[in-house]
């Protein structure tokens, strides 16, 4: 490793005090670039490095090597290690509509739950809480009984070491309420596997997966959308799924928009007849 990259690592873990796992990443991908072709990164010109980068396909993956060779760059540039402020341009990436759930859907899978168990009032209660709240399924996990306060919810383990308060359906709240009654376990964590250990996020995937064939992450999308498709602020929506920018939560509103095209190709007489 160089002594810049040495450097960039010890600056985006020590002053910028990045999570372990972003520090990894960076050095990962940087490190692995000098691997590959042997010398610094900063004395590469920018030909080099996207000719080297063109091996990965997935656009996602490609952007994201981009950024951290981005962000190294930019350091370098501030500290002087470069004459040159470099940037690297991103590949273009095709928006597409975020997959969710309709509210009738959730509900005709949440029938096939076999509530005759802790373990399926369990799972009966952690997709209406994801569905209910809107969480990141790595915040459903982090969640302590203390957290839960009335209809209120505390995130206390957001992404970015951020905190936020949001309602919590009664319905939702009810359905912990009957599941945390019937385990037998103790434990300071809501979600428990059969062990009365805290649940693991394989085991929340293999949960909606059973039920509702999508991935936990799909029902924050589905609280989103339904929120938006409903006619609430966005900026209220931001701040319920704690994004630090509102461009994020922005890709709700083409949702948004095709619910309102839909309705208008159903309801105005002019789609129906020719004048």
């Amino acid at each position: 490793m160089s002594n810049e990259l040495e450097a960039f690592i010890e600056y985006i873990t020590v002053i910028k005090a990045l999570s372990k796992k972003s520090v990894e990443a960076y050095k990962s991908d940087l490190s692995t670039l000098e691997e590959k072709i042997q010398k610094p990164l900063i004395e590469l010109d920018s030909k080099i490095l996207l000719n080297t980068l063109s091996q990965y396909k997935n656009k996602r993956t490609l952007n994201r090597k981009l950024s951290s060779v981005n962000a190294f760059f930019d350091f370098c540039y501030k500290n002087q290690f470069s004459d040159e402020k470099t940037k690297l341009k991103f590949a273009k990436i095709p928006k597409l509509l975020p997959k969710f759930l309709s509210y009738t859907e959730i509900q005709n899978s949440l029938k096939l739950i076999d509530r005759s168990s802790w373990i399926g009032l369990r799972d009966y209660a952690l997709i209406l809480f994801l569905y209910a709240s809107g969480a990141r399924i790595s915040e459903c996990l982090a969640l302590r009984r203390e957290d839960i306060e009335g209809d209120w919810l505390h995130i206390r383990h957001a992404k970015g070491e951020k905190e936020r308060i949001v309602p919590i359906a009664h319905v939702a709240k009810e359905a912990i309420d009957i599941y945390l009654n019937e385990l037998s376990k103790e434990n300071e964590f809501v979600w428990c596997n059969y062990k009365g250990d805290k649940l693991s996020r394989i085991s929340a995937f293999k949960i909606t997966q059973k039920y509702l064939g999508v991935s936990p992450h799909i029902l924050r999308h589905s609280y989103a959308t339904s929120l938006i498709t409903g006619g609430a602020d966005l900026r209220v929506v931001q701040e319920l799924l704690g994004h630090a920018s509102l461009l994020t939560t922005q890709i709700y509103t083409h949702v948004q928009k095709q619910d309102l095209k839909e309705t208008v190709e159903v309801c105005h007489p002019m789609t129906k007849e020719n004048i």
